[in-house]
């Protein structure tokens, strides 16, 4: 059994002496490993607990983590946003942002809270904005679990993800009296808690640059073919059609809930309008990848998710098998898997080696090749792909 020990909230300034740096914290402080810079996930979740929050703020938050999931990514509010554009998620455009609606946005109270803690100097008030260019570009953020479930009124618990694929940890309890007083309690938190009331993790997000469902095709047109010899059989009537992704259904959350929902891409090479009037035509083709990222919320565990995303375009009779991975990003060192696409002509079977990238520490949750005829089965073709069930069609 696990011993959690509680201990009481501080109000330490973030960037005084005692901070952790890189490497430099205590053997038995967890969050040493998420050190970004002169702070930890540690030190942002203890200021956070800190500031005078307020409905307001709470709604900003709320406000924030509803867009990015609108647009397609985890219930997360990017450190960056929140100082550049309060209320804006990932995915929004914030050139074209309407200015704050929020009378006290967070961003307010993190300078106030930083600026009391230095004396009334100009070089204090350059370390303060050194300090917030800093969070800004640290990729940290606020995510709120099960947002969904928010009355609107009740206050959170504050957090920080401890790394090591940990499913609890202490969180400060942030209430207010009767009479108007500020009560931070230290409790145990846990994923069943964040179903149950509002919980925000500080955690850190390297996803926000991807775009969900975005689709890397390769620019290279359908090459030109020559006119085909007498004796070729008449292929004029060829149906193209696009292979669509339908549905996507996660079966299991695949990391601690600290480190937020799960990230998916699926991958899938093939070649598109592949038409071939002699052999000397198929080198004139190369074959191109298309790279879907779906994130898919702790709340979504089980729940079939519509899409309506293309995985091949110009599908035509001529495909042979597709390569096809589906992976569960955690990062690490950029890496890819060899493997290869095929057609026919005449008869025979002709190869295309791709190189599709992934990551070191990916989760691999399904690869392979699928041969084209599979998805003529039935115009919806529904199969299970590891601990995923996805759903084709033909269109």
């Amino acid at each position: 059994m696990k011993r959690l020990i509680l201990f009481a909230c501080a109000t330490t300034a973030l960037c005084c002496a005692s901070c952790s740096k890189e490497g430099g914290s205590s053997a038995d402080d967890n969050s040493s490993a998420y050190s970004y810079g002169s702070f930890t996930l540690k030190d942002v979740a203890v200021m956070m607990s800190a500031l005078p929050l307020q409905n307001d703020q709470l709604c900003e938050v709320y406000d924030a983590v509803n867009s990015s999931s609108g647009n397609g990514y985890d219930e997360e509010y990017m450190m960056r946003d929140l100082l550049e554009c309060p209320g804006a998620g990932v995915g929004d455009d914030v050139s074209t942002k309407a200015s704050s609606s929020y009378s006290t946005p967070l961003k307010d109270l993190i300078s106030d809270y930083l600026a009391a803690k230095h004396p009334s100097t100009k070089a204090s008030g350059a370390d303060v904005q050194a300090y917030l260019d800093e969070l800004a570009s640290s990729e940290m953020q606020i995510y709120w679990p099960y947002s969904e479930n928010w009355d609107g009124e009740t206050f959170p618990i504050i957090t920080y993800d401890p790394g090591y694929g940990a499913t609890s940890n202490v969180g400060y309890e942030v209430s207010y009296t009767d009479d108007g007083l500020k009560v931070v309690d230290s409790v145990y938190v846990d994923e069943n808690v964040a179903a149950s009331r509002p919980v925000w993790v500080i955690n850190r997000n390297d996803d926000s640059g991807f775009t969900p469902l975005e689709m890397y095709v390769s620019t290279k047109s359908t090459p030109a073919i020559a006119a085909k010899d007498e004796d070729e059989e008449d292929d004029e009537d060829e149906e193209y059609r696009d292979l669509y992704m339908k549905t996507f259904t996660m079966l299991r959350n695949y990391d601690s809930w600290f480190a937020g929902g799960s990230e998916f891409f699926v991958k899938c090479g093939a070649v598109s309008g592949f038409k071939a009037s002699k052999e000397e035509d198929i080198k004139l083709y190369t074959p191109t990848v298309t790279d879907l990222m779906i994130n898919v919320k702790r709340s979504e565990v089980g729940k079939e998710l519509k899409y309506d995303a293309v995985l091949v375009t110009d599908f035509s009779s001529a495909l042979d098998k597709l390569a096809f991975l589906v992976i569960e990003d955690d990062g690490g060192t950029h890496t890819f898997w060899k493997c290869s696409t095929t057609v026919k002509y005449k008869g025979k079977a002709y190869g295309f080696d791709i190189e599709i990238p992934l990551n070191s520490k990916d989760d691999i949750v399904w690869r392979g090749q699928l041969s084209a005829s599979y998805f003529t089965k039935s115009p919806i073709v529904t199969g299970r792909f590891g601990d995923v069930i996805i759903s084709f069609a033909l269109e």
